[in-house]
């Protein structure tokens, strides 16, 4: 079955597993004293140098989560809570308009429960976060940004595919004494990410060939980082909870691998995903692509292709594709049963009902020609079908 959804979820490397594997038999608490304690320990901390290594960093700065979701949590309170700590009027928190839930909803609850302020930074129309809006947000109502507790931009987004100036906004921030998050969950192993380029970094497992329930935030030993939970204090002593030896083992083993081997997966992606782009224009020549510009390699996710298909329903498309053996994503979420549109896609300001006939074909290292030709071999009839009942319902 053709899989186009790696955004999401991309299959395990083989070197990953294996690694996995190898310590899932073994009885062991890493927090252990005993030998094979200090074995799962060793484990973890060579995984730990192996991710601090494929980031430019030091193995001190890493600190295991259970994903980019937690990961997120952390960086956006914890930084918030400690600056607050340090200084009370600082209250504001920034994030891009685009983020995804996981930053955007650690915000608003800080606003709603803990008296910040979150505010939204917006983007252009392909989604990018310019110096100039930056800036912008950060001297709202004449600010000097000294009230500002943090700043969380993501290095690429996961529904459109545009990267991020991370640098110039990282450098902003700093020639301000503001620390900067940004959430590189689809960057790492995709594009080039330097860690010592920001304050805070987000990164999972699962989108580049590790295990599911274990990732990393990558926070430089300056910032201090208030806990989010409480217990042991294992690494190091802001998040808490036994570390899962055999699922960092797995994400130690596919950082690394995904970062070596970054540039050759780019080449492979980004070839299919133009192939893909040509035959979706060849069958629907109104397509919409939204997002940076494909043919600018350097501002967007080479694997990457959100698309608008006018007068479609994107979950009509989404289902129609799956019924024909096609997995793909669709660019709106559903709640209580009815379609809305993405944040993403109208923070860049589409229009509603555009926005709804949108669908995202993500591929990975496992992509083929094949997966690529089945979209566009059954892409005519979906289309047929996802127009008559648009039109039906127009009715």
């Amino acid at each position: 079955m053709p899989y186009l959804d790696h955004a999401a979820t991309t299959p395990m490397a083989a070197a990953a597993l294996d690694a996995m594997v190898a310590q899932l038999g073994v009885a062991a608490n890493p927090s252990s004293l005993h030998a094979a304690g200090r074995r799962a320990r060793r484990v973890v901390e060579e995984s730990r140098e192996r991710i601090a290594a494929a980031l430019g960093v030091r193995p001190s700065e890493v600190v295991f989560t259970s994903g980019g979701t937690e990961s997120d949590n952390l960086a956006v309170k914890g930084l918030a809570w400690a600056r607050r700590r340090e200084d009370p009027r600082r209250r504001r928190v920034l994030v891009s308009a685009v983020e995804h839930h996981a930053v955007l909803d650690s915000a608003a609850w800080l606003a709603e429960q803990q008296g910040f302020s979150c505010e939204l930074v917006g983007v252009d129309a392909t989604g990018r976060v310019t110096p100039e809006l930056l800036l912008a947000a950060l001297a709202a109502d004449g600010s000097d940004g000294s009230d500002v507790a943090l700043v969380s931009v993501q290095w690429a987004n996961n529904e459109v595919g545009t990267v991020q100036p991370v640098a110039e906004l990282a450098a902003l921030c700093a020639a301000r004494g503001i620390p900067f998050h940004s959430d590189a969950v689809q960057a790492v192993g995709v594009l080039p990410v330097d860690g010592r380029a920001v304050d805070a970094l987000s990164l999972t497992g699962h989108k580049l060939g590790g295990p599911v329930g274990v990732g990393a935030l990558v926070c430089g030993r300056g910032r201090e980082l208030v806990p989010t939970s409480h217990g042991g204090g294992q690494e190091r002593d802001v998040r808490s909870g036994t570390v899962d030896t055999a699922g960092v083992a797995g994400f130690g083993v596919a950082v690394e691998q995904a970062v070596a081997e970054r540039e050759q997966r780019a080449s492979h992606v980004r070839g299919l995903r133009d192939r893909l782009l040509g035959g979706l224009r060849a069958i629907a020549p109104d397509l919409i692509v939204n997002g940076a510009d494909p043919a600018l390699p350097a501002a967007r996710l080479p694997g990457n292709l959100h698309v608008t298909f006018p007068g479609c329903e994107g979950d009509s498309l989404l289902l129609l594709l799956d019924a024909a053996g096609i997995e793909c994503s669709t660019g709106s979420a559903c709640s209580a049963g009815v379609a809305r549109p993405s944040h993403v896609v109208l923070a860049m300001g589409v229009a509603p009902e555009l926005a709804r006939g949108s669908l995202r074909f993500t591929l990975g290292a496992t992509s083929t020609q094949d997966d690529v030709d089945a979209v566009c071999a059954a892409l005519p009839g979906v289309l047929e079908r996802a127009r008559r009942a648009g039109a039906a319902l127009a009715v």
